[in-house]
């Protein structure tokens, strides 16, 4: 089955969002590792044939592992991982290099040091640029380097690559042995109207990857993306398989509902008497500037109008989801429905960012909100895989 297929082994995996990506470009997965056991059912689930271990990656032995999947070092094609990011995040509370979990790089490397792949890849958030003023980057470079591979960074826009929201990751690729192409980033094949708030320079060179001319207008919308979805009431829970309301609409909810015949994750929040107050006022395309004043929360009362843009706001149908966070609270932003009161859903958020819809989450409502959440869109990630294998494969 996985017979032509490249191997990969994808660490800090959360969900498996990176590794379901990189598996419609061409690669298997061999092992995953994820502390989160949650996380870690739910990769197991979508991807059976993977060895998947759950554990505090500092406990594991890399080199036993190799052993244990008979790979000789160099063999293996691809490693591919997200340490955690929070610490580097522009929308951390405290950007500190004393986050323990900046260090968890140091793991990541420790696998490349042991497996040797031909290619590896990292993802992280646009704010790893900035962190401690691209030293933290540069160290990373360097020590790639010092194990032998030529790496390099670009910042991709996922609505680029028919992702319906507004979400931008850092991607590190690098080739053991070589300098790493140009075309080894993909080139954006939609235009969409997103634009980065972040440092966008490193060294003094352009990181963003825009679309050129050729890249189509037509960028995937709410609307596409979950328009064929059942509609619920707030806090109606409803079968926990549901049926579609109709035939796909577009390419984007064909690809969705590839190999599955039912919508799985599709229950909707109950909300609070206020919060139902005050979506009663809210248009799609407003926010809570659109509140009676007396109906916001205490904090916000006081607020400017230019402040808080996205809380409590609804979404338009023509146009992108917010980021998708690890919970669609409408305090935090932009996750109320267009057309039905309500908040959104676990598989509204999957398929915002484009996970197909036979891809199901376990855990608890919560746990499936932190996954989807925390995860790498799937078509970012074949977007990514592409152009990779490509040149693996010497095409």
């Amino acid at each position: 089955m996985h017979s032509n297929a490249l191997t990969l082994i994808d660490l800090f995996a959360g969900a498996g969002g990176l590794s379901e990506g990189l598996s419609e470009a061409g690669f298997h997965s061999l092992m995953s590792s994820e502390i989160v056991p949650a996380y870690a059912q739910t990769y197991k689930q979508n991807h059976p044939s993977s060895k998947v271990i759950t554990a505090d990656i500092r406990t594991l032995d890399a080199e036993k592992i190799r052993r244990e999947l008979n790979l000789d070092k160099g063999e293996l094609d691809l490693i591919a991982g997200g340490p955690p990011c929070q610490g580097f995040s522009i929308n951390a509370p405290v950007r500190s290099v004393l986050d323990h979990r900046n260090h968890l790089f140091k793991e990541y490397l420790r696998f490349v040091d042991a497996f040797a792949p031909k290619a590896i890849l990292i993802e992280n958030v646009p704010g790893l640029v900035s962190f401690a003023k691209g030293n933290t980057l540069r160290a990373i470079l360097d020590a790639l380097a010092e194990l032998g591979y030529g790496a390099d960074v670009r910042i991709l826009g996922a609505a680029y690559y028919g992702v319906p929201q507004m979400r931008w990751r850092t991607i590190i690729l690098g080739l053991h042995g070589k300098r790493l192409p140009p075309h080894a980033f993909p080139e954006p094949i939609y235009h969409a109207p997103i634009r980065p708030n972040f440092t966008t320079y490193f060294n003094g060179r352009p990181l963003v990857k825009f679309p050129l001319g050729t890249a189509s207008p037509d960028f995937v919308t709410v609307e596409e993306a979950i328009g064929d979805l059942p509609p619920l009431a707030a806090g109606e829970l409803g079968a926990e398989v549901k049926q579609y309301i109709c035939e796909p609409q577009c390419d984007f909810q064909r690809r969705m509902r590839t190999g599955t015949t039912g919508v799985l994750n599709h229950a909707a929040i109950k909300l609070s008497k206020i919060n139902l107050e005050r979506l009663a006022h809210i248009k799609p395309g407003g926010n809570w500037t659109d509140i009676p004043a007396h109906l916001l929360p205490k904090g916000m009362q006081r607020a400017k109008k230019s402040d808080h843009t996205k809380r409590y706001g609804r979404v338009t149908p023509d146009g992108l989801a917010s980021t998708i966070l690890t919970k669609c609270d409408p305090h935090w932003g932009a996750y109320f429905h267009y057309s039905q009161d309500r908040s959104f859903t676990v598989r509204e958020a999957a398929r915002f960012q484009s996970f197909p819809d036979h891809f199901v989450f376990a855990g608890n409502q919560q746990e499936q909100f932190a996954q989807v959440g925390n995860a790498v869109p799937p078509l970012l990630a074949e977007a990514v895989g592409l152009p990779v294998k490509a040149i693996l494969q010497g095409a």
